[in-house]
């Protein structure tokens, strides 16, 4: 069964960047919100534990999660393929 790269990517995009931001409000209701950089604001520029940056690391997350769906979606097809010419054989 072979994955559908769009869908997997849209899928793995919106995963990640809905849950980002999530606990990132999850973070500033407990917590508070603050300035701080923190490791993801090292990776995703202008994000902070913020409302502002709640929005910037969704968009950023949904691009990264996108892009790791197309990848891990193209590796597992490729693996799907040669495993079954294998069986042919």
């Amino acid at each position: 069964m072979r994955l559908d790269v769009r869908a997997f990517a849209l899928t793995c995009g919106l995963m990640w960047g809905i849950g980002l931001l999530c606990l990132t409000w999850w973070i500033m209701a407990f917590d508070g919100a603050t300035r701080e950089i923190t490791l993801i604001g090292r990776v995703y520029r202008g994000y902070s534990i913020s409302p502002s940056g709640s929005l910037v690391g969704l968009g950023w997350a949904l691009i990264d999660g996108a892009i790791g769906g197309v990848i891990f979606a193209w590796l597992y097809n490729l693996m799907v393929t040669r495993v079954s010419k294998g069986k042919e054989a």
